[in-house]
């Protein structure tokens, strides 16, 4: 008996991606529970892949390859804007999440697939890029740059952490963004980027978050051959009951 589905694993069920929805949390909050989570798969007490979705209040944040000069604010001017600030593990530079925006967390055991953090990248971007089109918004790479572009405007941002090649962090789709938060830094340290948004993209006639979520679900479990499962967590308590089943 699997104490995370409370029922006997089967064959066919070992080649999950598990998807926590955590609603609207702060990032530090969010934080904490994505490093538990990860904790927890390189273990291997968290049997299968995860991908946690989430929306966060205003917040900046800081990557390993961040540089001073990209923060267009100080810690007291985000404050005063309502604006959390946080120096994260990482990697990439600055940048803003908050409200309209989808945050995805993959928590992936490369092992599992390949061992390589540059395949790794590109397959989130691929993944994107085909959620993306489910809603008529022509997506693609830009060559040099990590992340999801339209039309050379930036609607998605990519920052990963990987250990044991177990990864964390991971993206962030603008689907209703207040875009104008972005004006306080150089996002993702790219000079002169235009960022957008789903919203933007299609003049107001935006898919409600769920459908977005439902999107970004299938073309992840697709691009890692995964099946998705929605769950029921804390993920991260050692002694739950993990309720599994699928996603529609």
């Amino acid at each position: 008996m699997d104490r995370w589905t409370g029922a006997s694993m089967r064959r066919d069920e070992m080649n999950e991606l598990w998807v926590e929805r955590l609603g609207l949390m702060a990032y530090g909050e969010a934080l904490e529970y994505q490093r538990a989570v990860a904790r927890a798969r390189i273990s291997g007490e968290i049997p299968q892949d995860v991908l946690l979705l989430v929306e966060h209040p205003p917040v900046v944040t800081l990557g390993r390859a961040s540089k001073e000069r990209h923060l267009l604010a100080s810690a007291e001017q985000l404050a005063a804007r309502g604006v959390e600030l946080f120096d994260v593990e990482r990697g990439g530079d600055v940048t803003f999440h908050g409200p309209g925006q989808l945050v995805g967390y993959p928590i992936i055991d490369l092992k599992r697939h390949r061992r390589d953090l540059h395949w790794y990248l590109r397959t989130l971007e691929a993944a994107l890029i085909a959620a993306l089109g489910e809603f008529g918004v022509q997506a693609e790479r830009n060559v040099g740059f990590t992340g999801v572009w339209t039309g050379g405007r930036k609607i998605a941002s990519i920052g990963v952490h990987a250990r044991d090649w177990v990864t964390w962090h991971g993206f962030a789709l603008n689907v209703t963004t207040d875009l104008g938060y972005f004006d306080v830094m150089v996002p993702c340290g790219i000079e002169a980027v235009t960022m957008t948004s789903i919203g933007r993209e299609l003049g107001g006639n935006t898919p409600d978050m769920s459908r977005v979520e439902s999107a970004a679900i299938a073309a992840l479990a697709s691009a890692f051959a995964l099946t998705p499962r929605s769950v029921v967590g804390p993920l991260s308590d050692p002694v739950a009951t993990v309720e599994a089943r699928s996603v529609r």
